[in-house]
């Protein structure tokens, strides 16, 4: 009976510190499988209009104009299926911009165009999750036990697709004018282009790293690249249309705004206005993350963070 009684002892005390041990595995995804976050960083714009102190260079880095550069902001809900993989639903707003006159190049601060741009955007995402450090310390809060320290660090990889509204304008004396309606390149008028729209399709590309301040919060930083399918982000695109032909029809600051160059009659009508790429933007924003899941992954009972609330039964 003593022999059996030990047996019974060692097979519960293995399942039990069994269970404490799997508390530290990847397991532990399931903890953190609904969270929101808040982000607020700054926004920087790569098309047409200002960038670096050289020739433009499509789809590169190195046209950054930092004097350009702009506060952003996101609110997500981030749902964690898979110990590698997470979806997240995305909202992004603030303000871009771009300016010929703060770049050195000569020949844009001389076309010496510029915009300024509200956006707000809708984005899903997939995050692969490249590590993982994901450890919870001791179980309850017994004092003076000794126990691993709480970890969770994740460094992942960014894709997605969504929605964007823009809105350039660009100022006039001394106030800001909606470009769309200018039709600075010629829009509706012979042999011009259409107008465009101001929603565009876009892609999200990027990275993140996260680390966790306690078992509901974290905090992280972001970096995203977001490629649109649109070119009048900054409402830049082709060629030059008759200034005349233009203010005839739309009015005085229509035709000053298609073409304010420092020397107008370096840029005439058919000569290259803007390079005709897909505008793109960059989003760098500090992440606060809250954890909202409740439910641990080993049991259906409530649990708020770690602990969970028992019920007495009579």
């Amino acid at each position: 009976m003593r022999y059996i009684s030990l047996t019974i002892l060692s097979i519960v005390s293995t399942v039990t510190f069994g269970q404490g041990s799997n508390f530290n595995t990847q397991r532990n995804w399931a903890m953190n499988k609904k969270e929101i976050s808040i982000g607020i960083g700054a926004t920087s714009f790569l098309g047409d209009l200002g960038g670096a102190n050289q020739i433009g260079t499509d789809y590169s880095l190195k046209d950054i104009d930092f004097n350009s550069t702009h506060f952003g902001g996101s609110v997500s809900y981030r749902y964690r299926f898979h110990p590698y993989f997470a979806t997240s639903t995305m909202v992004n707003l603030g303000m871009i911009r771009g300016n010929d006159a703060l770049t050195k190049e000569p020949i844009r601060n001389m076309r010496n165009l510029h915009f300024r741009s509200f956006f707000v955007s809708l984005s899903q995402r997939i995050e692969f999750i490249l590590l993982a450090n994901e450890k919870i310390g001791r179980r309850y809060n017994i004092p003076g036990l000794r126990g691993f320290t709480d970890h969770n660090e994740q460094l992942y990889l960014i894709a997605g697709i969504g929605a964007m509204y823009y809105n350039p304008k660009a100022q006039y004396q001394g106030s800001w004018v909606a470009l769309h309606d200018m039709h600075t390149e010629g829009q509706g008028l012979p042999g011009g282009p259409a107008n465009y729209k101001r929603i565009t399709a876009m892609v999200p590309l990027g990275v993140g790293f996260r680390m966790g301040i306690n078992r509901m919060w974290r905090i992280g930083l972001e970096v995203t690249y977001v490629k649109t399918f649109s070119d009048y982000i900054d409402d830049v695109h082709g060629v030059y249309y008759d200034a005349s032909a233009i203010g005839a029809t739309y009015g005085a600051q229509a035709a000053y705004l298609s073409n304010p160059s420092t020397n107008p009659s370096a840029f005439n009508a058919g000569s290259q206005r803007g390079d005709k790429q897909k505008d793109a933007m960059i989003f760098v924003n500090i992440m606060v993350t809250r954890n909202i899941t409740y439910k641990s992954s080993t049991g259906n009972r409530p649990m708020k963070f770690g602990k969970r609330r028992y019920k007495a039964k009579f």
